[in-house]
């Protein structure tokens, strides 16, 4: 895939979080049950967005942006999935989930930090 359109992915994605987000913040405040999981699953959702659209302009120039963009997409989908499935009475996506997402967002952050101080090519 080419550059553009993989950043146009990415920027897609996070304009999904930053909508989703809002929609588990307007859910938390008038109809669930259990406000405390829907406003962690909008707090997630709403940091990361604008996140990701930040990070879609470096994508092409370092990797590790690359892995950074990656991990925090599939560790906001698994922490956010297992978390709202739980506030909706459901089993959650798999044993583990919400941690296994929560370490892969934070593992996403140290990748940020490390791009930081990597010489780009």
């Amino acid at each position: 895939m080419t550059g553009r359109i993989v950043t146009g992915i990415i920027l897609s994605i996070g304009g999904l979080f930053g909508l989703l987000g809002v929609a588990a913040a307007a859910y938390s405040a008038h109809g669930s049950a259990d406000s405390r999981l829907t406003s962690a699953v909008a707090l997630i959702l709403l940091a990361h967005a604008p996140a990701l659209i930040a990070l879609a302009g470096h994508l092409p120039r370092s990797k590790i942006v690359a892995l950074a963009i990656a991990l925090i997409v599939v560790g906001a989908t698994l922490f956010c999935g297992d978390v709202m499935l739980k506030a909706l009475g459901r089993d959650g996506l798999f044993w583990r989930a919400a941690p296994t997402g929560g370490l892969a967002l934070m593992a996403g952050w140290l990748a940020v930090i490390v791009s930081g101080f990597v010489q780009r090519s």
